[in-house]
């Protein structure tokens, strides 16, 4: 971890050119003039007029400060309120956070008062009296809880819950790839020590750059298909990541040893073989005993990888009951959030829909030469049938044919729930759009909503390598970049056509942290998951098979929570058995060749599990 004070990175800092200052607003002008998704949207919510702002920006970029210049851009971006639509500032900003050397999180007492305490420590830095435990109470002078306010209005979160929880982070963890460095070199905090002390320190801004992660994809990379099917906070990865790297040396040991048992093909029963993407135990609580799964992120190259680890943690756990905990889950793959929600139905999964905006550049894209390639294709017809009734988006479709997300089926049969937060982003957005439109269980949020994303974002760059220098694409400037939100996802079941952009995801039931849960493993947020599972119902549905003569099966099936199933090969019925609790047996003739077993079992008539065995 290589560390440089904020004066000695800004002597490094360069100037751009007038032509290169132009460029950028050229190139920014088309992406969100011709290709931004959510224009519409943004305008009628925010009364903003990007386009305009670019023009004012245009007449003056050559007369303004190198900062005052990247300030102005960075704002217009940043007033869209769109954390897959960004600016990203050329280097040496590219990939660097400044930071302080800790963790601050907040908590809120009975009466709704909130806290904010030191969790987390550099390894390294040291000091008597602030430590782990600490309540900061003013910041540079400033109260706390003002403070974060003010920091929060500089983010571009999509309603409070995300602007307050990234102004939160952003205290002490700057990402300057998407926003300009400090203004001040050094913060002064004010707080009290865990005996009540109070106390005063000075604390530089420091600058680093922190690993990506083993599992990461690359955005710009138009020779891989995970490029094109992305849809995350790049800030709140890169802060994941910085955390991590600062505050958790054991997991990144976990994550060295991980691509050693990769490397020689073992596998661990206690630990993942992803430890970046999840992390799994069982939880002891006074509801009961049941599985705790973290996913960090969906950021995965390879989404058939993440979903096979899936499964086998999930064959680990106990199986009467799993919390999934995705907060701080910034998103990523959108093939990995949402094929892992077949894993805990028996129904098939309805995935979201997306589409494009109509527009001259969206048409012509859509109808070129590479978009049978890169899988634009399917929107081409309505995109011209738009320019002709004057719709402003395209047909809405899956990212990927529908059966791609229903290939593995249900694996996971007790019952569920999901643990949100305000900086679950883009597809974990989608994650938990899925979970609740496709009635997988209840949703508790730590924060009244989710951060509110809803696209696949594409990457300058990436439109450049797809394309070449068609359709206007030209080369950027001091590895400088755009990201932008190129096809907007709409839910499905009661909540069809709902764009998630801006609404996120309210969960059932909110449980604002405690200081219990920031100093001691989120203990009451997991007992408060525990209780809603309690009050689920269990189903279970095993089958054992022996073959006997005349190529008939001997089933052996064990039944919890259902009162009839139904026994099919290949997709064919072929019986059906009243269920109680317990075992029952029978014999059944599949059909010649079968090759999968398919048990469906139902209570009053609703069908509540699925469980499938192979028969080769």
């Amino acid at each position: 971890m290589a560390i440089q004070s904020l004066p000695n990175f800004l002597a490094t800092t360069g100037e751009l050119t007038p032509a290169q200052r132009s460029r950028l607003v050229e190139q920014a002008s088309l992406l969100l003039n011709e290709l931004y998704v959510h224009l519409p949207l943004k305008r009628a919510m925010h009364a903003i007029d990007p386009g305009q702002q670019l023009r004012n920006l245009s007449a003056r970029a050559a007369q303004l400060s190198e900062r005052a210049f990247h300030d102005e851009l960075i704002d217009i971006f940043t007033d869209l309120r769109d954390l897959h639509t960004n600016y990203l500032l050329p280097a040496p900003f590219a990939g660097q956070i400044a930071f302080l050397p800790f963790l601050v999180e907040e908590y809120y007492d009975r009466s709704g008062t909130p806290h904010f305490i030191v969790t987390k420590m550099l390894a390294g830095f040291t000091d008597d009296t602030f430590v782990v435990g600490s309540e900061i109470t003013f910041w540079s002078g400033m109260p706390m809880a003002r403070a974060v306010d003010l920091n929060a209005e500089r983010q571009a979160g999509s309603n409070d819950d995300a602007r307050h929880a990234r102004g939160l982070e952003a205290m002490t963890l700057r990402d300057m790839t998407q926003s300009s460095p400090p203004a001040e070199w050094w913060v002064t905090i004010s707080f009290t020590t865990p005996t009540g002390a109070g106390k005063e320190i000075r604390l530089d801004w420091q600058v680093f750059a922190p690993d990506p992660s083993p599992n990461a994809v690359d955005p710009d990379d138009g020779g891989r298909a995970s490029a094109r099917v992305l849809g995350y906070d790049a800030v709140t990865e890169r802060r994941r990541r910085a955390k991590k790297v600062m505050f958790n040396p054991p997991a990144m040991k976990a994550e060295a040893t991980a691509a050693r048992r990769r490397a020689t093909a073992s596998a661990d029963a206690t630990s993942s073989t992803m430890p970046d993407v999840f992390a799994f135990r069982d939880v002891a609580t006074s509801s009961g005993v049941f599985g705790y799964l973290r996913i960090w992120t969906f950021m995965v190259d390879d989404a058939e990888a993440f979903l096979v680890e899936l499964v086998r943690i999930l064959a680990l756990l106990p199986s009467n009951g799993l919390i999934i905990d995705v907060r701080g889950n910034g998103g990523g793959n959108l093939l990995a959030a949402e094929g892992a929600l077949q894993l805990f139905t028996p129904h098939r999964i309805s995935p979201t829909l997306l589409s494009l905006i109509a527009t001259e550049v969206t048409t012509a894209l859509c109808a070129s030469d590479r978009a049978a390639a890169v899988d634009l294709q399917g929107w081409r017809d309505s995109l011209i049938q738009a320019s002709l009734t004057g719709s402003v988006y395209s047909q809405s479709l899956p990212i990927v044919a529908e059966a791609d997300f229903n290939q593995i089926g249900q694996c996971y049969q007790g019952p569920v729930v999901l643990i949100t937060d305000a900086l679950c982003y883009s597809a974990t957005d989608m994650f938990a759009a899925g979970f609740r439109d496709n009635d997988l269980g209840p949703i508790l949020g730590t924060a009244a909503n989710t951060g509110a994303g809803g696209a696949n974002v594409w990457t300058h760059e990436l439109f450049r390598s797809l394309f070449g220098d068609s359709f206007g694409f030209r080369a950027l400037p001091r590895q400088s970049a755009f990201r932008i939100a190129f096809r907007r996802t709409t839910r499905q079941g009661s909540a069809a056509g709902t764009p998630i952009e801006d609404l996120g995801i309210v969960p059932d039931a909110v449980h604002r942290l405690t200081k219990r849960d920031i100093l001691q493993g989120n203990q009451d947020l997991i007992a408060a998951a525990a209780r809603s599972l309690k009050r689920l119902p269990l189903r279970k549905l095993e089958v054992a098979v022996d073959r006997v003569a005349g190529g008939r099966l001997a089933l052996t099936v064990s039944m919890h929570g259902i009162d009839r199933v139904d026994i099919a090969c290949d997709g064919r019925p072929i019986t059906s058995i009243d269920g109680v609790d317990g075992v029952k047996r029978v014999r059944v003739t599949p059909p010649g060749r079968a090759q999968q077993l398919e048990l469906s079992g139902f209570s009053r008539g609703r069908l509540v599990v699925r469980r499938s065995q192979s028969l080769r």
